[in-house]
């Protein structure tokens, strides 16, 4: 290992969308890790406070932990090579499939935990280098629901339009899907603050998680009914006088066919859809609708369904029936999960956008976006597959045949995962650049370890819009090189020796330019004002203009100014429990882990916490099927099995069971889940399907 040259480095957590700041300083531990995480009080988004994964995020920095040199696959077996032979095998693996199937025979698959300027480079790399149209990334199981209905409403995606302290000074808060205190735990300070100064926390979810315990109440909907419950809310603000009519006349637009949908949505029908009582819609309805300010936060929970940005529009439209939007205290956000959700998917990951979150369809956009990189616009390929559909066509003969996968593991973490772990063995070839042996890295034919967050600079965009900088602690040990070597490379002996630097700054400024003008327009932000200022808010079209943290309280971002509101109506999940599978499976998270926990599961600490999956069921369920804590059960869909042991808890509904998604193997959660597609977003159903539960080992 490298030994490090600095004495203390302010920089920002590897994982989730909050990128809590943090201090690196040398350390010499007996864990191995080159650096010592400190808290940086400092920083507005969680003022010093740092979760479990934070505090031990150098653990995967150790020796033992990461890879350190080049993989390449003879004979079915991967073994140690050079940079050279094993970029040049990628090279070659890339440039066959292309030569014999076809440009866009030729795939690339990003990751929402990737540097801005990674993602803005990889996303130059497939249209300029490879000139595919087959790109995506694992963001777009992530966001794209709340993403897509975010700008159809108000014309811009921006996670969260107001800073997250904004959280604790609004009179009512509504979280849906979200579960925060295991998620994000730095963001609980927010809430308890809100509750502190008088606001009121209502929290939907079908699991009384940790979040739900600090509510002032608790809505338990039947899984996958998130648009229903929406719906009936907006219902009752219509009946019983509730609307902010000024703000409606004033600053949106389509209420009228909303109202339409909302009375068809009347109490005792959403009672039957959701299994929410009228009494507690009510109450929810008028909490929210008579408070001065008030906020929505949606995540996963009401996102990753068939008709996720439907029940984000459907929230959203509350919002704006109430006139708890483009105003301080006040509007919808979405908590994103991973560490650059936010700007990942701006800069030209998405199959369908180009840099500046710029339309790929866009012939402005296009040509732009050329001009910068010094092609012809007729050049760049149109919108490729989105991310499971990707996944889905590997291998076959009109599909993606070559590979090449950054930042990602979708063996655990894609739906319906052991089809998509079978379509990964189908390929030609297959390419991953990453910072351990994941479980997709070990299907691969080459595998290039790369640096890890404190050994590069760049920046990332947190859940605000807050553009922030990670810097360089230490140097990556000997045998390991950056993703901007890696693409820099490989371009070079694709025929493009010029455009791609592995130097982050000019990357970044690179972007800037390709940015400019476009809706997550960052040409006035700069790596010393991010430095200088804590961040700095997108949009900032100049280096003297101040960023923007609420985006919205003069106008929104549409062509006229004004906030659409979404007629939707309830539609069921795409799969209903019947008498073969008579229960529903919801996934997510627990507190010790992250995503598909090829990091965090090698942290010594975390997996003692969280040492393996569970399968949460209610006393009720487990009398019936006659088990006790810790007994294995088996979970089956139509998709797949899985086994782990039981949890017996009260704080789950009794026809609901829940997986954490974190593990491989039998404990896969995502063996079971459902690849059923948002018609817009094209987010996968992970949050809800039918599954059969039994003790394991039982014969049916």
């Amino acid at each position: 290992m490298t030994t490090t040259t600095i004495t203390a480095v302010d920089t920002h957590c590897p994982y989730c969308a909050l990128q809590c700041g943090m201090r690196l300083v040398p350390a010499d531990g007996p864990d191995g890790a080159p650096v010592q995480v400190l808290e940086r009080p400092g920083f507005p988004v969680n003022r010093g406070a740092l979760c479990g994964k934070g505090r031990t995020a150098a653990g995967p920095l150790a020796p033992g932990a990461r890879l350190t040199a080049p993989l390449v696959r003879d004979a079915g077996t991967l073994r140690e090579a050079s940079w050279e032979e094993a970029l040049d095998r990628v090279a070659a693996g890339l440039a066959d499939a292309g030569r014999r199937h076809g440009r866009d025979a030729v795939g690339v698959f990003g990751g929402g935990g990737l540097t801005n300027e990674k993602a803005y480079l990889l996303g130059k790399f497939a249209r300029v280098v490879l000139r595919t149209a087959n790109i995506d990334y694992n963001g777009r199981f992530c966001m794209s629901s709340a993403a897509a209905a975010l700008k159809a409403a108000f014309g811009l995606d921006r996670g969260l339009p107001f800073p997250l302290a904004d959280v604790a000074r609004a009179e009512c808060v509504l979280l849906v899907g979200g579960n925060p205190a295991e998620t994000m735990p730095p963001a609980v300070r927010h809430l308890r603050e809100l509750r502190e100064n008088g606001g009121r926390l209502i929290v939907v979810d079908p699991r009384r998680t940790r979040t739900a315990e600090l509510a002032d109440l608790h809505v338990r909907p039947v899984p996958g009914t998130d648009l229903a419950l929406a719906l009936g809310l907006l219902h009752l603000v219509i009946a019983d006088g509730l609307l902010d009519e000024a703000f409606i006349a004033a600053r949106t637009t389509g209420f009228e066919q909303v109202r339409a949908a909302a009375m068809a949505h009347w109490p005792e029908r959403v009672e039957r859809l959701t299994g929410v009582p009228v009494p507690v819609l009510r109450e929810v309805a008028g909490r929210f609708a008579r408070a001065s300010t008030g906020i929505v936060l949606t995540a996963r929970g009401a996102e990753q369904h068939s008709k996720g940005t439907d029940t984000v529009a459907a929230w959203i439209d509350l919002c704006l029936a109430t006139g708890k939007a483009g105003r301080p205290g006040s509007g919808l956000g979405c908590l994103t999960g991973q560490g650059n959700g936010q700007g990942g998917r701006e800069h030209g990951q998405k199959s369908d956008q180009l840099p500046g979150y710029r339309s790929l369809t866009d012939p402005a956009a296009r040509a732009h976006v050329a001009a910068v990189w010094g092609v012809d616009p007729d050049t760049l390929p149109g919108p490729g597959r989105s991310a499971y559909e990707l996944l889905d066509g590997l291998g076959q003969p009109d599909g993606v045949r070559a590979l090449l996968l950054m930042g990602s593991n979708p063996v655990v973490s894609a739906p319906h995962a052991a089809h998509v772990t079978a379509r990964l063995k189908e390929l030609d070839f297959l390419a991953v650049s990453d910072v351990v042996l994941s479980e997709t890295a070990e299907l691969a034919d080459v595998v290039l370890p790369v640096a890890q967050w404190a050994e590069e600079t760049g920046t990332v965009t947190n859940l605000e819009g807050r553009v922030l900088l990670r810097e360089a602690a230490l140097a990556p040990p000997e045998g390991v090189r950056t993703d901007l070597y890696v693409l820099r490379e490989l371009a070079a002996r694709l025929g493009v020796r010029r455009g791609f630097s592995e130097d982050p700054r000019e990357v970044f400024e690179e972007l800037r330019a390709a940015s400019a003008g476009g809706p997550a327009d960052y040409a006035g932000i700069t790596y010393e004002r991010v430095r200088a200022e804590d961040g700095v808010f997108w949009p900032c079209p100049a280096e003297d203009h101040p960023g923007t943290p609420r985006p919205f309280l003069d106008r929104f971002a549409t062509p006229d100014g004004r906030a659409r509101f979404a007629a939707v109506s309830h539609r069921p999940a795409a799969e209903q429990p019947d008498a073969d599978y008579p229960l529903w499976l919801t996934t997510g998270r627990v507190l010790a882990q992250y995503q598909s926990g090829a990091q965090t599961r090698r942290v010594p600490e975390l997996a003692r916490a969280a040492p393996g999956p569970f399968v949460e069921l209610h006393p009720r369920l487990a009398e019936r099927l006659g088990v006790v804590d810790g007994d294995r059960l088996t979970l089956t869909t139509r998709r797949g099995r899985a086994t782990a042991p039981a949890r017996i808890t009260a704080g789950i509904r009794p026809d609901t069971v829940f997986m954490p998604f974190h593990w491989p193997g039998l404990g896969r959660a995502n063996s079971l889940t459902h690849p059923a597609l948002d018609p817009v977003s094209r987010m996968p159903e992970f949050k809800v399907c039918a599954v059969r539960v039994e003790r394991a080992g039982d014969d049916r």
